[in-house]
């Protein structure tokens, strides 16, 4: 179960956001649409424990992440949440096998490799295993930037923006594979984005 109630976060006197409640089981699917300027990015890093709300909460398998200390947060973070920014973030002089396995280890879990294969492989990447990064095409990057999400087997999958830069046919495909990943693990999926396109894929949406 992944829960949000009365989140509220100030930047400033001028900047402050209140967000709607989310209520997510397991297997369930969200998405979240707004324009720019909107707090989208704000809600996931609050949904992500990237940031402290100024009031409410974010639960997460009854876990509220807030009263985590900084170190436990981390470590929590890393083993049952799973991120997908707009523009992927690879350790460019690590092939993609190396950095799926520091993925791993920075959540304490031993490197494995069947778990690397099978997730790639689903993704239709296994043939990129020891290419570095920027040898990937952007399709390709996308895909990664999922599989460096999901090694882990989270319980929650936030993607921000995830889509904004890929065509319509790429961008029906990134949701797609998004979805699978979750239900291939039973995760919440929660899909932040302005882009219109995607609320034909999903039954389960709200506006910001």
């Amino acid at each position: 179960m992944f829960k949000t109630q009365s989140l509220f976060f100030t930047y400033n006197q001028q900047t402050a956001f209140r967000f709607p409640d989310i209520e997510l089981a397991a297997g369930e699917n969200l998405l979240v649409l707004g324009e720019s300027g909107i707090g989208k990015t704000t809600l996931l890093h609050l949904m992500a424990g990237l940031l402290r709300p100024k009031s409410g909460s974010v639960e997460l398998m009854g876990t509220v992440l807030h009263d985590l200390s900084s170190a436990r947060l981390d470590s929590f973070r890393g083993k049952h949440i799973g991120l997908v920014f707009q523009r992927p973030y690879f350790v460019q002089a690590l092939s993609l096998q190396e950095n799926l396995a520091l993925v791993q280890f920075l959540a304490g879990k031993s490197r494995d490799k069947n778990r690397i294969k099978e997730v790639l492989n689903s993704l239709g990447i296994g043939h990129k295993l020891q290419e570095k990064p920027h040898r990937l095409s952007q399709g390709e990057q996308q895909r990664a930037a999922i599989a460096l999400a999901v090694i882990n087997s989270p319980q929650l999958i936030l993607a921000d923006e995830p889509t904004s830069s890929l065509d319509d046919k790429n961008c029906s495909k990134v949701a797609i594979l998004l979805k699978e990943q979750a239900s291939a693990t039973g995760a919440q999926l929660i899909i932040i984005t302005h882009d219109q396109r995607l609320k034909d894929q999903f039954q389960n949406a709200i506006t910001l």
